[in-house]
């Protein structure tokens, strides 16, 4: 590639309206990548107060020691469960790294529809300062799930919450629909599409998931939204509507949501395995159709969550089988990682880091989600603290760990800087000891019983629940180590060579940061992407 003297995109025109209203790719992954953290921070320091308040069991009744009452807990359990499901996992590596390197690792110049790209990032602050609106109205205390009959009687804002997740919904489709042209028009070429980047398939798997579950969700908001405003009986059984119908609608999207958080994730981690072990990825093909597996399989596991809500048993039974046979997909990725990874010259890197922190944490989260997937099991652990711990050990220690991992992977080539490698690694060992001290006891709380989104407990579960919380103090100081990483390499890191790492994906035969056009001259492809000799 010849490299021209253009300037790079973070430069290329001067002052903040440059930025709100530019039709660059880049830029615009640069906006969502302000606005995520900005609401990561606002969603962790939540957790933190959550942990804090659990610390130790009340004596007196409905007196918190950190949090006013049981209601003011109710409320920062839902936003931050709302926050961190829809403004940070879901938009997360999609939004930020799949805008920024999607049209990069294809060899485009932009996404298919620049404009609808820069439309989606206003559709989703919109929604997201409505979300952030109603805890200045009179705030929601439904959990992040909205059940009825509960979300259509209480007398917080639900309608304004609800109206915020539609529109964010809105953004989600719309990028997806981006992605989706994107990849089937804009290919460099010689671009076939098994010549592409993992990361590419993870993130167009994504799309069509965000594209095809997203529009349930919006219907199922807006039957609430009805049954509220207008006193339509679909779920209220007041009404003579069914409450366990709404349980239907909202994971037969939330389902799927779950692989719109954790397939992105797993297209980062086939990067980095790939690039710091020096080695050619195992089974590409295989693990390029297993992204397109799980997201097919996805559709039909959502009566899982309802095992318990007296579904027939026949429908236990599919249900259960169906959701056992997502690990087969899930498995053959984590094999041919592991398979990439013996015999590689391995570097032990900040991102390398990451990605085994996410293999041996989502091996965890994936194997508690079989035993949940057991109905005589998941009867005992419904609504218990072991379904806690097993969702945040996929969404966390899977969908944050990659994030983090993506992040530094792609800093240089974002930023034209390096990071500091030392804090970066330091950020790592703080967040992946505090993750498994905050939520391996939380499996021991759930399998003794403790009941989940509860603002007291009885003595007997408060040594575990102390553990729990002194872990959550680690994780916060691991990201204060990353936040000062991020920072002080945007400030004072030096300058970026065009491939530090060696990588062998089309976005990194650019300049570190790439110009506005992405490239020079249209690149020509002639092989697969991952050919280490």
């Amino acid at each position: 590639m010849g490299h021209s003297s253009g300037k790079s995109y973070i430069y290329e025109e001067p002052g903040l309206k440059s930025w709100f209203t530019s039709l660059d790719h880049k830029r615009i992954a640069i906006l969502y990548f302000v606005s995520v953290m900005f609401f990561f921070l606002v969603g962790g320091i939540m957790a933190l107060l959550l942990r804090l308040e659990l610390f130790a069991p009340n004596v007196s009744a409905n007196v918190g020691q950190v949090l006013k009452n049981g209601d003011v807990y109710n409320q920062v359990l839902t936003y931050h469960g709302a926050i961190m499901v829809f403004m940070v996992i879901i938009p997360g590596i999609p939004a930020i790294l799949g805008n920024f390197f999607l049209p990069l690792q294809i060899g485009a110049k932009d996404v298919a529809f620049p404009r609808l790209n820069l439309a989606s990032w206003y559709v989703f602050m919109l929604g997201a300062s409505l979300a952030i609106g109603t805890f200045f109205a009179s705030k929601i205390d439904t959990g992040w799930t909205f059940y009825t009959p509960y979300s259509i009687r209480t007398g917080s804002s639900v309608v304004m919450m609800v109206v915020a997740a539609f529109i964010m919904g809105m953004s989600s489709i719309l990028t997806g629909l981006n992605f989706i042209v994107t990849v089937h028009r804009l290919r460099a070429p010689g671009m076939t599409m098994f010549r592409m980047p993992l990361f590419t398939w993870a993130i167009y798997s994504t799309a069509v998931l965000q594209v095809l579950a997203t529009p349930v969700l919006g219907i199922t908001l807006l039957l609430l939204m009805m049954e509220r405003i207008f006193g339509v009986g679909i779920f209220d059984p007041k009404l003579g509507g069914d409450p366990v119908l709404f349980q239907h609608f909202f994971w037969f999207y939330s389902h799927p949501a779950v692989y719109i958080m954790i397939l992105p994730a797993m297209g980062v981690i086939s990067e980095l395995i790939t690039t710091y072990s020096k080695k050619t990825i195992f089974g590409y093909t295989a693990i390029a159709l297993s992204s397109i597996g799980i997201a097919a399989v996805s559709f039909f596991v959502w009566g899982h969550h309802m095992f318990v809500s007296g579904q027939s048993e026949l429908a236990g039974v599919l249900f259960s089988f169906i959701t056992m046979l997502v690990g087969v997909p899930t498995a053959i990725k984590m094999f041919n990682w592991l398979a990439t990874l013996y015999k590689g010259s391995i570097e032990f890197t900040a991102p390398m880091l990451y990605a085994l922190g996410f293999m041996f944490l989502f091996a965890i989260g994936g194997v508690t989600g079989i035993i949940l997937a057991v109905t005589a099991v998941d009867v005992h652990f419904h609504d218990t603290y072991f379904v806690v711990a097993h969702f945040h050990y996929v969404m966390v220690g899977g969908t944050l760990m990659a994030i983090m991992g993506g992040f530094y992977h792609w800093f240089p080539k974002m930023f034209g800087k390096m990071y500091n490698e030392m804090t970066a690694q330091l950020s790592w060992v703080f967040i992946f000891i505090g993750f498994n001290v905050t939520f391996f006891p939380q499996f021991i709380l759930g399998a003794k019983g403790m009941p989940r989104r509860y603002f007291d407990y009885v003595p007997e579960y408060e040594m575990l629940n102390k553990v729990s919380t002194v872990g959550s103090w680690l994780i916060g100081i691991g990201f204060l180590f990353g936040l000062y990483t991020i920072i002080r390499g945007l400030t004072s890191g030096p300058k970026a060579p065009a491939n530090p790492w060696g990588s062998k994906t089309l976005e990194w035969q650019t300049e570190s940061p790439p110009t506005m056009h992405n490239f020079d001259h249209d690149p020509i492809v002639t092989a697969g992407p991952y050919e280490y000799k």
